[in-house]
């Protein structure tokens, strides 16, 4: 009987990895990654991960020095709140109400105040 031939199975080369601090690329199998604090990091499908950025270092030294500059940076809690409330306005249905941005942010009418106001502010400091 003739049987099918098996095919050869491409090799799926391995996308490089690139240092968040001095950008040299390596392979995955070598990244040194972990999690920083900062207010401007949404989630685009997990909320528990808002306020959390994932950084990749060639090395533990690089990984320290990429902390090291994000606890000099102030986390803005206002920040974090304006990102949860842009992922809830571009996605899914519309948002109608501020009762019903409260329930999908999770956050309460005065705190989407704040965050709104801080929003204005930036937009009128950079724009200006």
């Amino acid at each position: 009987m003739w049987g099918r031939r098996k095919r050869a199975r491409r090799s799926v080369a391995a996308v490089p990895e690139l240092c968040d601090l001095c950008a040299r690329t390596f392979p995955p199998e070598e990244a040194v990654c972990g999690h920083v604090a900062d207010s401007s990091a949404v989630h685009p499908d997990d909320p528990l991960h808002d306020g959390l950025r994932r950084v990749t270092a060639c090395c533990e030294a690089h990984l320290e020095l990429i902390r090291a500059g994000y606890r000099q940076r102030p986390f803005v809690q206002e920040e974090l709140w304006a990102g949860k409330i842009g992922r809830v306005l571009t996605s899914g249905r519309p948002v109608l109400t501020m009762t019903e941005l409260a329930c999908r942010t999770g956050l309460d009418e005065p705190d989407i105040r704040r965050a709104i106001t801080w929003h204005n502010e930036r937009r009128r400091r950079t724009d200006g």
